[in-house]
């Protein structure tokens, strides 16, 4: 099938499921979208058997869709830019101890209680898996989603405060993750060979490690400040919208492949540019008019691509290995990663309340706020054919498809809850 076509059916699949949803589901777009395309993969297995080859053509159609390229290598560079460019930078600065913390602590660290907890709770089902690769699935499901948890913050009515603590945690965690997830991947051995000088898991070498951190993340902010500041410049030379239009995509799509074949923190390299315009672009390089443009198409981008990733996870379902006891460790990995999330948070929110003031219910939002999403089955998608790569997949899919549709459907009860039961409008002025 031509790229052309399955784009064009990936499209229409979507606008379909999306008219579906407002029409008669009435849930925020992304998760209706993302339980029909549920429904429907259940739908086709479970009449599989009764219809000729019907869930084998659609198995077939799914698996032509590398969703490891599609989310990592495609799609993450205009949702992550979309998401930055309109977050408020002013707020972030406020917050960025508490983001800092939460997005490099917080994630190492659940990274090690979640991969330690998995390894004991596969070995006492009698799945055990070497402890390195635990700490893969550790690694790709500790990072809160920025696009997950962008579509369904829209709508919830916390505090400026913690608006801004779940977005800029959610924006800088997934490149770490990114990151910690690639040198785990060689230090497991699972990529067949050790990179960027780290060795396979026969040693540690802790400065090596450090040393990839470090040309990672550092070469990755260095390259995005240069690109937003020739970006700037360029926009503030020109005073028409659709040419501003055309830098800004430009940006987002050449900066992250640019970072990519440099080996650089792309996801990182991206959300620093779109901070800096929409934090100095905004304010003195563009004209009124070509600041509503550039706002209202990368809007659109962002509900569009939302909605075709959301029903892609949905799709997965169809060629997920499912085992009866994988899946007895799936649902019994979702109160493993709630727990090291819950444990995080408390560890760094807890201290920070004593030197400035938190939100009411802050760490309880903030632990049940921590959606997972599509990157976290992209990066298990990635994994290499091997003894652990169809379980860690399965563990991944049930915490992705809990924190979806359980976490996302009942964050905005949380949040009134633990909140006091402000409003929205009275919740978003006492930030």
């Amino acid at each position: 099938m031509s790229l052309f076509s399955l784009v064009s059916i990936l499209i229409t699949l979507a606008a379909v499921s999306s008219y579906f949803n407002y029409r008669y589901i009435k849930l925020p777009t992304t998760i209706g979208v993302m339980l029909v395309a549920l429904v429907a993969s259940l739908t086709l297995i479970i009449i599989g058997p009764y219809a000729d080859g019907l869930r084998e053509q659609a198995a077939t159609l799914v698996t032509q869709i590398d969703f490891d390229q599609v989310v990592l290598h495609g799609m993450l560079a205009f949702l992550l830019f979309a998401a930055a460019i309109h977050v408020d930078a002013k707020s972030l600065h406020q917050e960025w101890l508490p983001i800092a913390l939460l997005a490099v602590c917080g994630t190492l660290i659940s990274t090690c209680i979640v991969g330690a907890l998995t390894w004991l709770m596969l070995d006492l089902l009698g799945l055990g898996i070497p402890i390195l690769h635990a700490l893969l699935f550790g690694a790709l499901i500790s990072p809160t989603d920025p696009i997950a948890v962008g579509a369904i913050m829209k709508s919830v009515g916390a505090s400026r405060q913690l608006d801004a603590q779940v977005a800029g945690e959610s924006l800088f965690n997934d490149g770490l993750g990114v990151v910690a997830f690639m040198i785990l991947l060689h230090l497991s051995g699972l990529d067949g060979a050790g990179a960027d000088g780290i060795t396979t898991q026969s040693s540690l070498d802790v400065t090596a490690i450090g040393l990839v951190l470090l040309k990672e993340i550092g070469g990755a902010l260095v390259l995005a400040l240069a690109a937003g500041l020739v970006a700037h410049e360029m926009l503030r030379r020109v005073d028409n919208y659709q040419v501003g239009v055309l830098i800004t995509l430009a940006l987002a799509m050449g900066l992250y492949a640019l970072a990519d074949a440099l080996h650089l923190s792309a996801p990182i390299a991206v959300v620093v540019t779109g901070l800096f315009l929409s934090n100095r672009g905004r304010s003195s390089a563009m004209t009124d008019k070509t600041r509503e443009h550039i706002g209202a198409f990368w809007e659109l981008i962002d509900e569009i691509l939302n909605v075709v990733l959301f029903m892609l996870i949905g799709l997965e379902l169809l060629v997920m290995p499912f085992e009866r006891g994988w899946l007895l460790a799936g649902a019994l990995a979702i109160p493993i990663v709630l727990a090291a999330r819950w444990l995080c948070v408390a560890g760094i929110i807890g201290p920070l309340s004593w030197m400035t003031k938190q939100s009411k219910g802050a760490i309880t939002i903030l632990t049940w706020a921590g959606l997972r999403g599509g990157i976290s089955v992209a990066m298990a998608l990635s994994i290499p054919e091997s003894g652990s790569r169809s379980l860690i997949l399965t563990l991944t899919y049930c915490v992705v498809v809990f924190s979806i549709i359980v976490q996302g459907l009942t964050v905005g009860r949380v949040i009134r809850r633990s909140s006091g039961s402000t409003s929205a409008s009275e919740t978003r002025q006492e930030g």
